[in-house]
């Protein structure tokens, strides 16, 4: 029977992973249901916790983008851009990892693509290298990000083991950063320099490559600077009442203090950011909902409805064979999990779907909290197959044809950074904890 339901689980993502979107969600749904009604599994109960988080920060940050912040932050990071044109390979990634950082949600790294690829080759840059990395670091920030929806998933489960935001940011943050520089200083080396590639000298003979148009002077909204630092506040105000408890109201419940929960804490926060951003910087209402950044994170909710709550009660189902047949092996050799969390991340294309679906599974198997948060960077996997909205943006932007896919499809501009940054980024994240934990 466990084959039969490890099948059923494993056919409702493959579907989900190939109808795309909600698709995901709404095949976890039907996994849910052949696991109950078919297998007559116990349904545990769908992680609200989670998902109301990430509604709550995906509202803040539409907001932010109806307010024109989104392109407010795009005009700073062009002028830091163009400031330094020949380092843009290392520049690149800076900006793109702050700015998910940031806006917890690496589609801001849309809007910035295409000034990387013009940048690089009024410069005489080989795209590919800026825009590889770029794509990479947006993703790698994700797991560094107080409120991306993969960090508070993280954060939800880790919280009876007594681990604060502070504990994850101090190890995910240098780990990722530093991967991301690393993998950058790779990047910087590929290929052939722009003037001797010949799919861009092929292009340019053949008129292929449009003119360098006149850069337009950037004008900005009204209150699109007022909603980056409201948003910015938010984000400090998630970690600071996430990193010092004794910040967050308390109450004695059967005689022992319980203070507010973080989820419940950035929930309110951010909700209250939204408000203040739609009352003092008045964007279309309507926008924040219709816009990329929004749309998103409903996706990734509706996904971790579905495929989280279809592995929970899995894996919670059939705990007893998994501690028994694998407990050992992953707590001797943990990098195995690792691989798993790698794996699963590149069938679900969704970081938080991965955490909230794999990492309980990791803390039943007795793996500790803080090599959990050192692996975390394992769910940064969905650039393994290229055809992730970022990666297929960024092939597109680069009209010179260096950034693209090769003829055996996994030889992509995006693997090798990839897989520095994710592994390395794992490395150094064991590193922190076995001086930190």
């Amino acid at each position: 029977m466990f084959w039969l339901q490890f099948l059923t689980l494993l056919l409702c993502i493959f579907i989900g992973a190939r109808l795309g979107g909600v698709g995901l969600g709404v095949m976890g749904g039907v996994g849910m249901a052949i696991l109950v009604f078919v297998f007559h599994l116990q349904p545990t109960a769908p992680p609200i916790d989670v998902m109301l988080m990430i509604l709550a920060v995906i509202t803040a940050a539409g907001a932010l983008q109806a307010a024109g912040g989104m392109d407010y932050l795009v005009h700073l990071a062009e002028k830091a851009l163009r400031k330094n044109p020949k380092r843009i390979t290392f520049f690149a990634p800076i900006v793109t990892y702050l700015f998910t950082l940031c806006a917890g949600t690496g589609h801001v790294a849309y809007s910035v693509l295409p000034v990387i690829a013009e940048v690089s080759r009024e410069s005489g840059v080989r795209p590919e290298r800026p825009m590889s990395i770029a794509v990479i670091a947006s993703q790698q920030a994700i797991t560094a990000s107080p409120i991306s929806a993969a960090t508070v998933a993280l954060l939800a489960m880790l919280a009876d083991y007594k681990i604060t935001l502070l504990d994850i940011l101090k190890v995910s943050i240098p780990s990722t950063f530093i991967a991301c520089m690393l993998a950058a200083f790779v990047a910087s080396k590929m290929g052939k320099e722009l003037n001797e590639d010949p799919e861009y000298l092929k292009r340019l003979k053949e008129g292929m490559i449009p003119k360098l148009e006149e850069k337009k002077e950037f004008v900005g909204v009204k209150g699109a600077k007022l909603s980056v630092i409201l948003f910015l506040v938010g984000t400090f105000l998630v970690v600071l009442l996430g990193s010092f408890e004794a910040l967050r109201p308390g109450w004695i419940v059967d005689g022992k203090l319980a203070r507010l929960s973080m989820p419940n804490t950035i929930e309110m926060v951010m909700l209250t950011i939204a408000a203040l951003i739609i009352i003092f910087c008045k964007p279309n209402v309507e926008s924040i909902v219709s816009g990329n950044v929004f749309k998103a994170g409903a996706t990734a909710v509706v996904a971790i409805f579905g495929i989280a709550w279809m592995g929970d009660t899995f894996f919670n189902g059939n705990l007893n064979m998994i501690q028994g047949s694998i407990q050992h092996l992953v707590t001797s050799a943990p990098w195995l999990f690792a691989i798993a969390l790698f794996i699963l991340s590149i069938l679900l294309y969704s970081q938080a779907a991965t955490v909230r679906a794999l990492m309980p599974l990791g803390l039943s198997l007795g793996i500790p909290p803080a090599l959990l948060i050192a692996m975390f960077p394992a769910v940064n996997g969905y650039f393994f197959i290229p055809n992730y909205g970022t990666i297929v943006a960024a092939i597109n932007f680069d009209r010179t044809g260096t950034t693209g896919i090769g003829k055996y499809v996994l030889n992509h501009s995006f693997m090798i950074p990839g897989l520095i940054a994710t592994f390395t980024s794992i490395g150094i994240g064991m590193l922190l904890i076995s001086i930190m934990f």
